[in-house]
């Protein structure tokens, strides 16, 4: 039986005190074992932040999501890391655009609702986000910005030995900036399409200290656009501050905060009769806005604030600690096409009304060691790591007039506001993990894991009273072993489990039991002598069961649908030619599919994944000019997404192919960028919803960014 939140809370506390003494008593082997070397007492675990990386490439050294020094090419485990620098040379405006050139990465499945939505590995995957290694909440309400990230990385399969709660498919986590020992000043702005505009600062002072290590850091952003529908438009304001505090040699300390607010208009998509997926002539164009004038904007806004602590004690063990508290409120409304188009033109909607606020704590802690045991190497790490997280949701059904597509009328009011559901959730979680990276010789090294989670689920309905408590543990882990081949080919093979709770309810008010997932992974890694080449290649077979989704005949609950199973091959590669061009690309091709399901969705048994695609490439060449030319820069790639259906109906979304193109011009203290994506303005839609209702993609967009260092 899982205990009370206050009972969880003073029992981390407790396992906290006990793994602090453990670590400064001094090691546990020390009969058996020698002292560590003293480079290694050095290195922190976590945050690692050695990045190596071709200046518009992928990360290609250790990261924070391993929690570990080992490499990308010494990690049985397919894990990719877009670079600041790739963001910025993208130009890259939100999450979805960040991450849809990873492979094994499908994003923007819903179009531009003002959330990110992606899937990786054919499972849907936005629901457990992760900031600086610890869960963003329940499910992910408000869109991230990405302008405070350091990085993005991107953990595919199972990972629950690094983050706990994540599904089976994979899971991102986003680092956020800190600051740095040197000072800088930035300040940037950008136009672009659709009336965008967006100021951008990034400030960072060293402060004396008695080691140098204490600094400030602020960034910050403004942006507002409309947007390619017509009377949608989107308003960002975003803040993060953060300091490094000096609290000795040993000692690593950084608090960090941030304030995200954004106000938009929801855009759903157009219906699926009126557009040319029946076969015909489209009756609407991509621009056509099927909400209304009348309906609310969405409000929403996400605060945080917490730390992350690395210590290196004498003895060669190594503390970690992330703390995060965070607060999120939304409120908005969708006018949500309900039915399907008639012969004159109307489609029917309804109002969806949502006003939710919810609260998380997320804290983890671990102690690491590298010790010598004979002749292996052992870098074992123990851990423990506890969420409590409240989330209240309130959701309302309204009424609203048909709109006529071939004379659509703004301003029709909303009413006849029902309940459809108000419920207070209550998850609190918590879990111990140890994992053991055994370099067995030079060349194999050998990954073992394990985890227990427990978890609770509180659901209160509340316009009834009634409440329900549903408990829940497992066992997961992770096996994985790496052979260099070569100092530069390292094949790998790995085996991981996960384990999820579930927040979701279904249209009756029961709980979804925890969802469950397992993946077969084969692969291998390549990484030049000089790093500048970086490759990689894997083939997976995962498997996820018990899974939630969004039930489509009533929106805002969920329903089980039994298991899906995805297998696949992914290849990325990174290149620095070092005679001015650089190349980065990924491809994927896999199968993913509903291979269980019982009662009302029996029968999508053997249907294709809504909006996977089956095959998604992409590459982006660069070049920068010498000579006479010197500080230019252009840059030109593709983006290539394949058909994609519905289960909820039997369309088929086509694929599609869209080109990127780029110029610079960088001299000492400024740089100018032009970005043009979609260069040919290819039509398309970005994924299969339902049978009412289909999200379009992004139309040509130009953007002019200057950024100048001071």
């Amino acid at each position: 039986m899982l205990q009370s939140s206050t009972s969880l809370r003073s029992s981390v506390l407790a396992v906290r005190v006990a793994l602090l003494s453990l670590a400064m008593a001094g090691p546990v082997f020390a009969a058996a074992v020698p002292e560590a070397p003293a480079a290694v007492e050095e290195q922190a675990v976590l945050p690692v932040v050695e990045v190596g990386a071709s200046r518009e490439g992928f990360a290609t050294q250790s990261v924070s999501t391993t929690k570990s020094d080992k490499s990308l090419q010494e990690t049985p485990q397919a894990i990719s890391v877009v670079t600041r620098e790739l963001l910025d040379a993208r130009q890259a405006t939100t999450l979805d655009e960040a991450i849809e050139t990873v492979a094994g990465v499908a994003s923007a499945t819903l179009g531009r609702r003002g959330w990110d939505d992606f899937i990786i590995r054919g499972q849907s995957a936005s629901d457990t986000m992760y900031l600086d290694g610890l869960r963003i909440g329940q499910a992910n309400w408000i869109a991230q910005e990405v302008f405070g990230a350091e990085r993005v990385e991107v953990v595919k399969g199972p990972a629950s030995v690094y983050f706990g709660q994540v599904t089976p498919g994979g899971t991102v986590n986003i680092v956020s900036k800190r600051p740095r020992p040197e000072a800088s000043t930035q300040l940037g702005l950008t136009v672009g399409s659709h009336g965008y505009r967006q100021g951008t600062f990034d400030i960072g002072r060293p402060v004396a200290s008695d080691n140098g290590k204490a600094a400030l850091r602020v960034a910050g952003m403004a942006m507002n656009s409309d947007d390619p529908t017509d009377n949608v438009w989107f308003r960002t304001r975003y803040l993060a501050p953060s300091i490094a505090l000096d609290v000795g040699s040993r000692t690593d300390f950084t608090i960090l905060a941030s304030i995200n607010r954004r106000q938009y208009v929801r855009q759903q998509g157009l219906p699926v009769a009126a557009t040319s997926l029946t076969g015909k002539a489209a009756l609407v164009p991509h621009s056509f806005f099927t909400g209304d004038t009348t309906v609310a904007p969405y409000d929403a806004e996400q605060k945080t604030i917490g730390y992350a602590l690395a210590h290196r004690f004498d003895n060669g063990w190594t503390l970690n600690q992330v703390y995060r508290h965070t607060g999120m409120a939304l409120t908005g409304q969708l006018a949500n096409i309900s039915g399907a188009l008639t012969a004159a033109g109307n489609v029917g909607r309804n109002v969806l009304s949502q006003d939710f606020n919810g609260r998380s704590d997320g804290l983890d802690t671990s102690l690491a060691r590298t010790f010598r045991w004979g002749a292996l190497a052992h870098n074992v790490m123990a851990g423990v790591d506890a969420m409590h997280d409240q989330l209240y949701r309130d959701s309302r059904r309204c009424a609203i007039a048909a709109q006529n597509i071939h004379d659509p009328v703004l301003g029709r009011p909303v009413t006849a506001c029902a309940v459809t559901s108000i419920v207070d959730t209550t998850l609190a979680q918590n879990g111990l993990y140890l994992r053991d990276y055994i370099d067995v010789s030079d060349r194999l090294g050998v990954s073992l894991s394990l985890r227990h989670d427990r978890a609770r689920l509180k659901t209160v309905d509340v316009p009834t009273g009634s409440r329900s408590n549903v408990d829940s543990s497992a066992n997961t882990g992770h096996i994985g072993a790496v052979y260099k081949v070569t100092p530069n080919i390292a094949p790998y093979v790995s085996y991981a489990t996960s384990f999820l709770p579930q927040t979701g309810i279904t249209v009756d008010g029961s709980p979804i039991e925890p969802e469950q997932g397992r993946q077969g992974e084969v692969g291998a890694k390549f990484l030049s002598d000089d790093r500048r080449l970086s490759a990689s290649v894997a083939y997976y077979d995962l498997q996820r069961r018990n899974l939630a989704q969004t039930d489509d005949f009533n929106p805002g609950f969920q329903v089980a649908v039994g298991e899906q199973r995805t297998r696949g091959y992914e290849a990325e590669v990174a290149a620095d030619l070092k005679n001015g061009w650089q190349l980065s690309g990924a491809v994927s091709l896999l199968d993913a599919a509903i291979t269980e399901a019982a009662g009302s969705q029996a029968a999508t048994v053997g249907q294709k994944l809504s909006g996977v695609p089956r095959k998604t490439a992409n590459l982006l060449a660069s070049y920068r000019f010498a000579g006479a030319l010197h500080g230019w820069g252009a840059g030109f790639g593709f983006r290539h997404v394949g058909e994609k259906t519905s289960t909820s109906s039997r369309y088929v979304v086509p694929s599609y192919t869209v080109a990127d193109a780029g110029a610079s011009l960088e001299r000492r203290g400024w740089r100018v960028q032009l970005n043009v994506k979609n260069l040919f303005d290819r039509g398309y839609f970005a994924g299969a919803a339902s049978a009412n209702w289909v999200p379009v993609g992004n139309p040509r967009t130009v953007m002019l960014k200057t950024v100048v260092d001071f």
